[in-house]
């Protein structure tokens, strides 16, 4: 079942979660354990994260260095693929624009076809480290909604050098990426909303929010979102603090406010476990103010924060 068809068919705000594949040379019990940890709130799907490949310079001696492509996160259709076979769920791979080309986005679909594996999460994906600003590679995208048409062409039966596939199977459905306070490179907010009425007009079946907790930007992001005429599902992401130092880090790393009421609690506590405290209050009041509105579904993004998720589904659902 698509995941829009398990969001609209629950009767209740629906429960999904985010995870990471593994490093590179590491195991997959440790993801394991997440799902593990989470799995009794009946999610409906989970997203897993696709990562670009970095460059890096091995000195190789008398002043020269070796640019070399390095990878530190494989395996993203691989881990979809074990976690639908192990657990039955619905996953939910990212596609991205940024690291990949056209070449290389065709054959990931290909493999996800052949693995029954037909949602996506298409997102156009950070800049490299080095790079000032977004450099699509070449004979890659620059928007997301460029990987879009071509998801489209390849429903069609259609490859990228324009032959005809011999045979066709399940099409791929996908969301895609929004943001409350606005993608940091967009220069106001209905530029984004722009943005993201293209996206949806492309053929996204819903949005997901980048992470946020004042859920007053989201509700007015909502209203604004409906008047541009965008009318699929927009889900919250969400994520609850955990140490103090997330103060500075989310605000520089996701371009995000931290509520002064949030910021004062987290700024009295005396140490991180009276942070994640702290944290789990303000996301459960967070969360059931949201169910409370009629959000269809809660993603959680559960990268170091599996613990305090637990305790906070345990509460609200």
């Amino acid at each position: 079942m698509k995941v829009i068809d398990l969001i609209n068919s629950n009767q209740h705000t629906a429960f999904s979660f985010e995870v990471l594949p593994p490093l590179k040379g590491t195991g997959i019990e440790k993801l394991y354990a997440t799902i593990d940890l989470l799995r009794e709130f009946d999610p409906k799907y989970i997203n897993i994260t696709t990562h670009r490949s970095e460059y890096v310079y091995q000195e190789l001696g008398n002043g020269l260095y070796q640019r070399k492509r390095l990878r530190r996160r494989p395996g993203t259709v691989a881990v979809a693929a074990a976690i639908q076979n192990k657990y039955g769920l619905t996953t939910v791979p990212h596609l991205l624009c940024s690291g990949f080309t056209r070449e290389d986005t065709e054959y990931v679909l290909l493999d996800l076809q052949f693995l029954g594996i037909t949602d996506l999460l298409v997102l156009r994906g950070d800049k490299a480290k080095h790079e000032a600003r977004f450099v699509p590679e070449e004979g890659g995208y620059s928007h997301a909604i460029e990987l879009e048409e071509q998801i489209n062409r390849f429903n069609q039966g259609i490859f990228e050098d324009g032959s005809p596939m011999t045979v066709t199977r399940t099409p791929f459905s996908y969301g895609v990426a929004c943001y409350p306070e606005k993608h940091d490179e967009a220069p106001n907010l209905e530029s984004d909303l722009m943005w993201l009425k293209r996206k949806v007009d492309a053929g996204a079946q819903y949005a997901v929010t980048q992470l946020f907790y004042d859920n007053n930007r989201y509700f007015d992001f909502v209203e604004r979102a409906h008047k541009a005429g965008i009318t699929v599902p927009i889900i919250p992401g969400i994520k609850p603090l955990k140490r103090a130092a997330q103060l500075s880090i989310i605000p520089k790393t996701f371009k995000v406010d931290i509520p002064q009421e949030l910021a004062g609690e987290v700024e009295r506590c005396k140490d991180d476990e009276q942070v994640k405290q702290v944290g789990i209050e303000w996301c459960v009041r967070q969360c059931r103010e949201l169910m409370a509105h009629g959000v269809p579904s809660l993603h959680f993004y559960s990268v170091a924060a599996e613990d305090s998720i637990r305790e906070v589904a345990r509460q609200i659902f």
